[in-house]
């Protein structure tokens, strides 16, 4: 028998079980399949064990292995409801299972699972029982602490963590009553019997200034220091550029080059350089911070670096992947100093199309350090004072300017979604309270580096798949056809359809964009859109980047902030020199590569969980001054219970309650987003405009809760004023 891989990886076993076995099959029938010779059996039954325990692979009670769907099972995460019942997302994608209160056998929020399909109910949606935990999301709970004679619990501050975590008197720590402490599970949850635990740490009663990022930090078990080892390396490391280092590299210091980044940014990774020929034709340089060069694979750093995978930024600090001394010093692109880079040199044609591009490390010495809102003010607002201040460098502005909306509009062309929705930007005093929240501005020179970043990004991807090599890309697949039909059937009521006679095409959804644009119903249409996407998310395999309407896409320009940047420097750097990438390097490439993927979506998800919940901690703490004020808003989320509401202008959601509706008995329409009074026939859907009380603020569940006010509550309101 031909052996299938030379070199086995546990991607590639469940790659091969899913295409050639089709029943489930005994350890020695597994082994016979794959050709193992007996050297090989134990690193063969190692991966097994360990497909087993990831949840990748199944084994039943009789031994035999398949994989968890073709035996009626699903492996996925657990997102969990504060009323006990939860949805598991399956780690292959799909509709979410529902999961009763009774069927959870004890898992918490962001554990994860391997679910049976039980059954299917009204709507086809699936519902399932918890059969195996297969990894703990939570070893800590963060908490209010309440003491009671002999006994205390701490009352999770994630309100999708169901249970209170019960606290022996000999493990309260010296907690006081009322603050906010870190308990550590010691043993988790079962049925009928809440989880127990020990105080390990107490960060302050509720009102401490800071509590709030420090809260999350720990419930996510982020932290801004590092190892010792970590530091020890940084110790040693050699920062200043060697004249040999500089003959290795083409030397672009005489380069006009800077950096457009926000107001507080701190981490350049990447600068940019642009000139245009008498053919029309333009060169975009991104030079971007070759931290590859300082972070070597087998160090402490490169270890810590992958643990992190990312960066974190709250409003009021920044957790980073890299420490400080290379994330805001040595690595970051400052001005007037020499930098170690990796340049992407392309060349664009008069319409804005890329026709070449090569890549190579460079030095470079970045002319300013520039803003977004001053690139803005020279650009758009004409600003005279600022304009004769970069005198030297307008020309290269306007150049970029004229560039970046010639490559916006061939993506445009293609395809390419772009949902233009508000982001809120939160406004803290010197105390580090928050005194406002706003719309963050997206002005011209957002968009400039956008696209330049973009335009890299497919040029590298572009570049590693023409070699053939192992990489790791930055995937957007299409959405599923579940979520499509449900779109569907909500914009038909529009008089808009998805036309996909060959498949559904981005520039389908794209079209639909358009035609509502200005349209009343224009924010339901982006908001249910944006909810049928799937999350993009790092993979081995180029399955092409779906809202960029991108055959190849990775990510290479953020090196400082995203591990899979550094991992895909590394690929480009080895690819570039004179000998090339060879087989070894790219065995060895196919076996490490995917586990990367993997961490860093998982790690980029957690990041994105809390910066978000750090965001909400801080607009409930600002709405705490605002109850009873009355505001207006779009209704952003239907359920059985009542809808939610975003505040215009502030970015607040909070929920008006079922109950609240006293005028009719009403009844959830899912596929319509809707809640519709069965009398009236009165109906409030996703985009709608209403006018909302804030009623109460309950910072220890994370809610808002608001009251609907209908015309006459305002004429009654008016005149209790008067």
């Amino acid at each position: 028998m031909t052996r299938i891989y030379h070199t086995l990886t546990k991607d590639r076993i469940t790659k091969e079980i899913s295409a050639k076995v089709h029943r489930p099959l005994t350890f020695k029938e597994l082994s016979e399949v794959f050709d193992i010779q007996p050297k090989e059996i134990n690193k063969f039954k190692g991966l097994v064990k360990e497909l087993v325990l990831s949840g990748a692979i199944i084994k039943t009670r009789e031994n035999r292995y398949a994989l968890p769907e073709k035996v009626g099972l699903i492996t996925g995460l657990v997102n969990a409801h504060p009323d006990g019942y939860a949805f598991i997302t399956p780690e292959e994608g799909g509709v979410d299972i529902f999961i009763p209160p009774k069927k959870m056998l004890g898992a918490m929020n962001g554990d994860k699972v391997v679910a049976r399909i039980e059954g299917v109910k009204q709507g086809n949606k699936k519902e399932g029982r918890i059969i195996r935990i297969l990894e703990r999301a939570h070893t800590k709970i963060t908490g209010r602490f309440e003491k009671s004679k002999g006994f205390g619990f701490v009352m999770p501050t994630d309100p999708k963590i169901a249970y209170d975590i019960y606290i022996h008197k000999d493990n309260w720590n010296n907690a006081k009553d009322g603050e906010i402490v870190v308990a550590e599970i010691i043993e988790y949850p079962k049925e009928k019997r809440n989880p127990a635990g020990a105080v390990i740490k107490t960060l302050g009663f509720p009102d401490r200034k800071g509590i709030e990022a420090e809260l999350i930090m720990e419930e996510y078990e982020l932290t801004a220091e590092f190892p010792e080892d970590v530091k020890k390396e940084l110790s040693n490391l050699k920062f200043q550029i060697s004249d040999s280092q500089l003959k290795k590299r083409a030397d672009l210091r005489h380069m006009k080059t800077v950096t457009i980044d926000g107001e507080n940014a701190k981490d350049f990774d990447d600068a940019v350089s642009i000139k245009k020929h008498a053919n029309g034709h333009y060169t975009l340089w991104v030079h971007i911070a070759d931290v590859s060069h300082y972070v070597e694979t087998g160090s402490a750093l490169n270890k810590e670096a992958f643990s992190r995978s990312t960066s974190v930024y709250f409003p009021d600090r920044a957790i980073p992947m890299l420490p400080y001394e290379l994330s805001n010093d040595i690595c970051s692109l400052k001005p007037n100093v020499d930098r170690l880079t990796v340049t992407a040199e392309m060349e664009f044609d008069k319409k804005g199309k890329r026709i070449d591009y090569k890549f190579y490390n460079s030095c470079i010495k970045s002319n300013e350090r520039m803003t977004y809102t001053k690139v803005k003010e020279i650009l758009a607002d004409n600003d005279l004072a600022l304009r004769e201040r970069y005198s030297e460098l307008i020309e290269d502005f306007e150049l970029m300017e004229e560039l970046a909306l010639l490559i916006s509009k061939q993506r445009w062309e293609r395809g390419s979604i772009d949902f233009d929705l508000p982001e809120p930007a939160i406004i803290l005093d010197i105390q580090g309270k928050p005194t406002d929240i706003i719309k963050a501005e997206r002005n011209i020179a957002h968009k400039i580096i956008e696209e330049f970043m973009i335009a890299a990004n497919e040029a590298v991807a572009s570049y590693i798949t023409s070699l053939e090599i192992p990489s790791i890309y930055r995937i957007h697949e299409e959405p599923d056809k579940d979520k499509i039909e449900d779109f569907t059937e909500v914009i038909r009521g529009f008089g808009l359809s998805v036309k996909r006679k060959e498949g559904l095409k981005p520039k389908t959804l794209q079209k639909i964009l358009e035609e509502v644009k200005e349209r009343p119903e224009e924010r339901l249409v982006n908001h249910i859109l944006l909810r049928s996407m799937k999350q993009a998310k790092y993979s081995t395999e180029n399955a092409g980047h779906f809202g960029l309407a991108s055959e190849n896409y990775t990510h290479f320009t953020s090196p400082i902030r995203r591990y899979p940047d550094l991992a895909v420097h590394r690929i480009l750097k080895m690819a570039i020199t004179e000998k090339g990438i060879s087989e070894k390097e790219k065995e060895y490439l196919k076996e490490i590569l995917p586990e990367t993927a993997k961490h860093s979506s998982e790690r980029e998800r957690i990041a994105m969980e809390a910066e978000r919940d750090v965001v909400n901690l801080f607009k409930i703490n600002f709405m705490k001054e605002h109850i009873d004020e009355v505001y207006t808003g779009y209704i952003s989320g239907v359920t059985a219970f009542g809808f939610f509401v975003e505040l215009e202008g502030i970015f607040v959601e909070g929920l008006v309650h079922i109950t609240k509706l006293h005028d009719d008995f009403y009844v959830f329409h899912e596929k319509e987003h809707s809640l519709i009074g069965t009398n009236t026939k009165k109906g409030y859907r996703i985009g709608d405009k209403v006018t909302v009380i804030v009623d109460k603020i309950d910072g220890e569940r994370r809610k808002i809760d608001f009251s609907l006010i209908r015309a006459k509550d305002k004429k009654n309101r008016k005149k209790e004023e008067k």
